[in-house]
């Protein structure tokens, strides 16, 4: 099967909350400008006259710079503010009713539902307070989202976009003043398929695991390799710089699985960042300003993602005594070049609870352990990863190697991985999980998951621990049943930060920084960076009217380790 499959292709989606097709506004704005060279006239002077205006030149710029800097402040130093005046009380009631005048002709476009708003300020998956938003939209086209915009604009009214809800960091609480939450789940489509070119335009609503299922379905032997949380949606893993377990083979979101994206601009403006081909060098990479933007720069409407092939894969398990054994077997297994798709680590305590409350009928040793997924063209290439991981891994203390004996074990193996979060939550009856995660390069790994679990296991808190580890991330679920324990996590979450960053890590290898990491970005970047981000940001937002609260540091002065 080859060509274009055009636009308004249904997701395979069972639950798909409208199956709108909508046309999209494609505005591609071009500016040129032309540069005039001039030359000045070259005069001759003599020896003496050099002389005597070099040495002026010299004195005058050693007091200019004396005097220039003996009493005045570097305003370069100056933190950036972003605005923060916003829309009063009533101001926001009128935006309402205007929105609601605008969109009358569609009932479910805009809802002011008490539990409606609160649901899209609020999250179960993380420990950030909820605040609830003024008004809910749901758009069904990029025009809906310009005119969405052009209203915020008007009485200076917070928006912030909302898609999967499966992001950890707070980034779609509302904003105590009253905002405008714009929810893309009724611009879910699959609007093309290029199979010739490897490529797909799709709409922000569509989950990644429903695009995948539909390419699936139609026998087109691609898929689009990201894979977070399964319900997370292509516009909110483009904003968040999103990865997951296939992220040792692939890379992430930041990588060139996006390759561009229709966005609708503080201003209202519609741009599209570059055009389909797999490549170009034609100014900047607009697309990667917006990956990661957490939504305070654009509201993503449409996205053209990279595609690869479906290759054949198997799945491996091994044990060992202890998390630093198995990290440095990690290392040393990716320097060998094997083919490794994923690599993950579930410790001693969530095998425990994978024995315990998990589905897949397998008993484990209740060892730290790593789960391989192995990728090739056939089934010989499979087995001699395989026969390498078992020889290294051996080295370190592995022991109980099994490699899947078929397809259905591989998939119950990896089944296992995937759901641990589940049984982990079950271990503690009535707590909740805060889960967070950073990431260091991969040689400084065995270190930092060696003293976080050494920290975790002296604050008495029952944290399991998992992670992407063939790419120096992991992930920790710390499980709280009261308010003294939730401040005991917090600051074992702040030591792990700071262990990662001190090891040339970050903050967050995959979660985004939202409302929960943000004070960390001075001292993982540097100030002049954090400044940049917000020039970006004021130049593109003057208003500071997209996603307010999330990404960007407070104004505190913050030193860098």
């Amino acid at each position: 099967m080859s060509g274009v499959i055009r636009r308004g292709l249904p997701l395979f989606r069972a639950n798909s909350r409208l199956g709108t097709k909508s046309p999209t506004a494609r505005m591609i704005r071009f500016s040129s400008s032309n540069t005039s060279a001039t030359t000045s006239s070259t005069s001759f002077l003599s020896s003496r006259t050099l002389l005597t205006l070099s040495a002026a030149s010299l004195i005058s710029g050693c007091a200019g710079f004396f005097f220039g800097t003996r009493d005045t402040e570097d305003t370069s130093k100056i933190p950036i503010v972003l605005s923060s005046k916003y829309a009063s009380p009533q101001e926001c009631a009128q935006a309402i009713a205007e929105l609601e005048k605008t969109f009358s002709d569609d009932k479910d476009a805009v809802s002011t539902n008490p539990d409606d708003v609160a649901a899209h300020g609020f999250s179960s998956n993380d420990y950030h307070p909820g605040i609830s938003h003024s008004v809910v939209v749901y758009p069904a086209s990029t025009e809906d989202v310009v005119k969405v915009v052009k209203i915020a604009t008007k009485y200076r009214m917070p928006i912030t976009a909302y898609s999967g809800a499966t992001s950890l960091e707070g980034h779609f609480r509302g904003f105590l003043s009253g905002s405008i939450c714009i929810d893309m789940s009724r611009m879910d489509q699959i609007l093309e398929i290029h199979e010739a070119d490897s490529d797909l335009v799709c709409q922000p609503g569509a989950c990644w695991s429903d695009i995948n299922d539909t390419l699936r379905e139609k026998g087109i032997p691609l898929f689009f390799p990201l894979d977070p949380a399964p319900l997370a949606t292509i516009g909110g893993m483009l904003s968040t710089g999103c990865s997951g377990t296939n992220a040792v083979r692939y890379g992430t979101g930041k990588a060139e699985w996006f390759l561009n994206a229709t966005v609708v601009l503080p201003s209202g403006e519609v741009i599209k960042t570059r055009q389909r081909s797999r490549k170009s060098s034609a100014g900047f990479d607009t697309t990667k300003l917006f990956i990661g933007a957490e939504g305070t720069l654009g509201i993503i409407t449409e996205v053209t993602i990279r595609l690869t092939p479906v290759l054949p894969t198997s799945v491996a398990v091994v044990h060992f005594p202890d998390v630093r054994k198995a990290t440095e077997a990690v290392r040393d297994v990716m320097l060998t070049g094997v083919g490794i798709q994923c690599v993950e680590l579930v410790d001693d305590l969530a095998i425990r609870a994978l024995n315990k409350y998990g589905q897949s009928g397998v008993t484990w040793p209740e060892n730290d352990t790593l789960f391989f997924k192995f990728q090739g063209h056939n089934k010989e290439s499979l087995m001699e990863s395989g026969r390498v991981v078992k020889e290294i891994v051996t080295k370190h203390g592995g022991f109980g190697f099994q490699y899947a004996k078929d397809d259905e074990q591989a998939h119950e193996f990896w089944e296992t991985r995937k759901n641990g979060l589940y049984s982990v939550l079950a271990m503690v009856p009535g707590a909740k999980g805060w889960t967070t995660d950073v990431c260091v390069p991969v040689s400084k790994l065995p270190e930092l998951v060696y003293e976080t679990k050494k920290d975790i296991q002296s604050s008495n808190l029952v944290a399991p621990m998992a992670g992407h580890v063939g790419d120096g991330n992991f992930h920790a679920v710390l499980l709280t049943s009261n308010d003294a324990e939730v401040e005991v996590a917090k600051q074992v979450i702040s030591r792990m930060v700071h262990r990662a960053i001190a090891l040339d890590g970050t903050c967050t290898g995959e979660h985004g920084v939202g409302i929960g990491k943000k004070q960390y970005l001075v001292e993982e970047l540097g100030q002049g960076t954090v400044e940049l981000m917000k020039t970006v940001k004021q130049a593109i937002d003057p208003m500071n009217l997209f996603n307010p609260g999330k990404l960007y540091p407070d104004n505190t002065p913050q030193k860098r380790n």
